[in-house]
């Protein structure tokens, strides 16, 4: 059976000498060696000045919300993983959706200046599939509208823009490292940030408010990550060169034995270095879609589709027409993209999808 990812795991015995630790220390939680260590180790790799380490990958989005969001009107894309728009909503603030760009798939940011009201409060956008926004663009409009910019980027571990890590653009990025994601600490997330300040204020919100041990700056939650999921990390972190080395290889492989002929992929944008974490496939009707799926899955292949349905339809939401997202969450499938898939597999697949048009 080939799902559309799978997660890697490290070495069992390098994991339990990073357990070890653990026990030795008997310190489970609450910012050990370990999270500490692997805190300056993503700064380092990441190129950033400010890391918050977080249990999963929405927490940082519903903290970013809670802290920015002031209930209000946010600028968000129909085309991303539900838990953009949930957060939105979980925080009690409204999502105001902007299409997306054809080819790019990410929020069409000539749209978004039409959505601003007087009750809007930040633009909250994702880099789909790891394809930068066009982050210029919107931080021209964020900074004439004085509106925050938060990134959704789930998807983005290593991905650089201009020779900058896209983690570096906006006010605030999120980051998911759950285990289906190139690095992971088996559940996780982060958040990232450059000001100071906002750093402050994100930090304890992560840890209940305290101010120290007796005091409270304010209102917190918790969503700090565990000293489990820390040493995950950090086994998988010595890794991830050569899982997104095999990502690209295998993405070469879909390149080459693939026709395109009925389906397309997304373009991605200049100046991008690229983490091929996804391997995306838009078909020409939803129709052929389903005949592929269906054929995969006779022969124990599982894509996905990622992301289906368009948030703009999602219960408990207000209805809105978004035509390029909805076209695209109807055709768009993610073909299974692992660190150890081989040429012979990715052959056969392609095989079986050239095969039904």
């Amino acid at each position: 059976m080939i799902n559309v990812t799978k997660t890697f795991l490290p070495p069992k015995e390098e994991y339990d000498r990073i357990l070890e630790e653990i026990w030795h220390s008997n310190q489970i939680a609450n910012g050990g060696k370990l999270h500490l260590e692997l805190r300056k180790k993503l700064k380092e790799r990441l190129e950033v000045d400010n890391i918050i380490l977080t249990a999963n990958g929405t927490l940082p989005l519903q903290i970013a919300l809670n802290l920015l969001g002031d209930e209000g009107e946010i600028i968000t894309t129909p085309f991303s993983y539900v838990a953009t728009t949930s957060s939105i909503v979980w925080e009690k603030c409204t999502p105001v959706f902007v299409d997306i760009h054809p080819d790019f798939l990410t929020i069409d940011e000539k749209k978004i200046e039409e959505a601003i009201t007087p009750r809007t409060t930040l633009i909250l956008a994702t880099h789909v599939f790891g394809n930068p926004c066009n982050v210029e663009i919107i931080e021209k409009i964020a900074r004439k509208h004085s509106l925050k910019v938060v990134y959704d980027a789930a998807h983005c571990f290593g991905i650089k823009y201009k020779k900058q890590s896209i983690f570096n653009y906006g006010d605030l990025s999120t980051c998911s490292f759950h285990a289906t994601k190139l690095f992971h600490t088996g559940e996780g997330g982060a958040m990232i940030t450059k000001d100071e300040k906002l750093y402050q204020q994100l930090f304890y919100r992560h840890n209940f408010g305290h101010a120290g041990e007796l005091a409270y700056y304010g209102l917190g939650i918790n969503a700090k990550m565990s000293e489990l999921q820390a040493g995950m990390g950090l086994a998988v972190l010595q890794y991830v060169d050569s899982i997104i080395a095999n990502h690209k290889k295998v993405a070469e492989w879909y390149d080459f034995y693939l026709k395109f002929n009925g389906y397309r992929k997304p373009s991605i944008r200049k100046f991008t270095e690229w983490n091929y974490s996804y391997y995306p496939v838009i078909f020409e009707s939803a129709q052929l879609l389903l005949k592929i799926q269906k054929k995969l899955n006779e022969n124990r292949v599982f894509p996905r589709r990622y992301f289906y349905p368009s948030l703009n339809k999602l219960p408990y939401v207000t209805a809105v027409k978004m035509e390029i997202s909805e076209i695209t969450a109807d055709r768009i499938m993610c073909l299974p993209l692992a660190f150890d898939l081989q040429e012979k597999e990715v052959k056969e697949i392609c095989r079986i999808i050239n095969s039904c048009i």
